[in-house]
């Protein structure tokens, strides 16, 4: 969430962020290629293998680097669904500024293409992408109001801040670098889309920048492993899942 930095009160412009959410959203769709090959078509997994899958009719994550983009698409699906109802919902045009639509468009757009490119590489990459291949994840949002500006940006404000912290958890257990400059990539990303939201709360102020993200003594983003983030977007997910291999 570094994406900005006021000098002698310079205003941020939303015209130049959205500009970068476009070209920072696009950009990964040629980066799929770098592991479309990546399928070492091994036989079947041991039982001990911590690849994704089933385990006493439970979905797993799964454990190294495949535990890892399995993780990061459960959170790209939340994300994905998240903002495919915000800009369907009745009141988007009515309820939302121009700024707001513009911004939850592309946000909504980023987080399709990040859902689907992690689908398609990881169909690529696993052994068995029909048993180990992480299912499409139903979701609930309890009583939010999709047509309600506030609940929405506050709702997109978490998810965000979540993505990012996840992110930055994550990479750490990545032990291919290949998989590893695509997360730094994506983690970017989200962190634009952290920024925008909170500007789009708190216009011109410091909070696309704040002290509850960014470290003031280190400053580095806020990080969380897995089992810290997966009960905060496990409220949200209705699918059942494990994630026994992961920390």
């Amino acid at each position: 969430m570094k994406n900005e930095v006021k000098i002698h009160e310079v205003k941020p412009s939303f015209t130049n962020r959205r500009s970068f959410l476009k070209i920072s959203g696009l950009t990964l769709v040629s980066t799929s290629l770098l592991l479309a090959g990546c399928n070492d078509d091994e036989d079947n997994n041991p039982p001990d293998s911590k690849l994704p899958g089933k385990r006493n009719g439970v979905f797993d994550l799964g454990g190294g680097d495949f535990g890892v983009l399995t993780y990061a698409y459960a959170l790209e699906q939340l994300e994905a669904d998240f903002y495919t109802k915000v800009v369907n919902a009745t009141g988007f045009t009515t309820n939302f500024t121009t700024a707001d639509q513009q911004v939850l468009n592309d946000l909504y757009n980023h987080e399709l293409i990040h859902r689907e490119f992690f689908k398609v590489t990881l169909s690529a990459a696993l052994p068995d992408p029909s048993t180990q291949l992480l299912p499409t994840l139903a979701f609930t949002y309890g009583t939010l109001n999709f047509s309600d500006r506030t609940q929405v940006l506050a709702t997109a404000k978490a998810l965000e801040d979540t993505g990012v912290a996840a992110y930055n958890g994550a990479g750490r257990l990545i032990t291919n670098p290949e998989y590893l400059l695509l997360a730094g990539k994506i983690v970017s990303v989200e962190a634009r889309h952290a920024s925008a939201i909170r500007s789009l709360i708190n216009p011109n102020s410091n909070d696309f920048a704040g002290d509850d993200v960014v470290n003031t003594t280190t400053g580095l983003d806020v990080k969380k492993n897995p089992s810290e983030v997966i009960p905060i977007a496990g409220g949200f997910i209705t699918t059942d899942f494990t994630a026994q291999f992961l920390p």
